[in-house]
């Protein structure tokens, strides 16, 4: 098993977000967390990440208790990929290389670099690696987040809401490289998403959280409009198409 989370609850100023959160995610796999907005989605990956202290629970990766983990040895673990990254007047391979530093013990090396320039060709960034990230696109940027938290070589990745603000194509070739980096790279991924077509074609998993808890979990064919109406009010159907469910409103 790669991740358990195991009855984590987490209050906000005496405001309780998460309650006796529990899931398991196993190898290679790639779990998609759902809701409406302020349910909770990014402080559980937070939480997850130790950024965030859980007042109850554990989160264990290949059974070790990340929350007794110093932040070094949570990050070559855990690559995390906000929501919203800083933008500084660097270049993207800086910005990759940074990526490195919890392996780096004096001076970057051969090997530390080997790992850089892999993923600058894995993600098709070779033409960026010089460029500033202050003056790249979204989309640009998210590829540069991606990249980084992989050359930590971590055994799970965490991203929330990896596709919010970019085009159609840009969600496509985003979600597509976490598809092949989980495949891939032996790695398990957790994210966050509010769009429901798009996860149900790349997740493998998902869990939607409703009230702090909870509400409903399993595969796509688990996923019934009764779920969907319950966690966000919306009444859809489900259609297929080439072998993928399609969420669709009602009225």
């Amino acid at each position: 098993m790669m991740l358990e989370v195991n009855g984590v609850a987490f209050n906000y100023r005496s405001k309780n977000v998460l309650n006796d959160i529990s899931f398991e995610v196993n190898c290679n796999e790639l779990v998609t967390i759902m809701g409406p907005n302020g349910v909770g989605k990014t402080t559980l990956l937070k939480c997850m990440n130790a950024i965030f202290k859980p007042g109850a629970g554990s989160i264990l990766i290949e059974n070790e208790d990340i929350l007794k983990l110093g932040r070094t040895e949570i990050a070559k673990r855990l690559g995390y990929v906000a929501q919203r990254s800083d933008s500084n007047r660097m270049t993207a391979f800086d910005a990759i290389l940074l990526g490195r530093k919890p392996h780096v013990r004096f001076n970057i090396s051969e090997h530390d670099l080997r790992i850089v320039n892999a993923a600058i060709r894995k993600l098709g960034l070779e033409s960026l690696a010089l460029r500033y990230i202050n003056e790249m696109s979204g989309g640009e940027l998210q590829k540069i987040c991606i990249a980084r938290a992989l050359v930590q070589e971590p055994r799970l990745l965490l991203l929330d809401e990896p596709t919010s603000s970019l085009d159609l194509k840009n969600q496509i070739e985003i979600l597509k490289i976490i598809r092949e980096v989980v495949e891939e790279h032996q790695v398990s991924a957790v994210m966050t998403m509010h769009n429901l077509n798009m996860a149900l074609r790349y997740s493998d998993k998902f869990i939607f959280l409703k009230d702090g808890l909870i509400f409903a979990a399993g595969d796509r064919d688990d996923i019934t409009p009764e779920i969907i109406e319950a966690v966000y009010g919306v009444t859809v159907g489900i259609e297929h198409y080439q072998g993928y469910p399609v969420v669709v409103p009602i009225n």
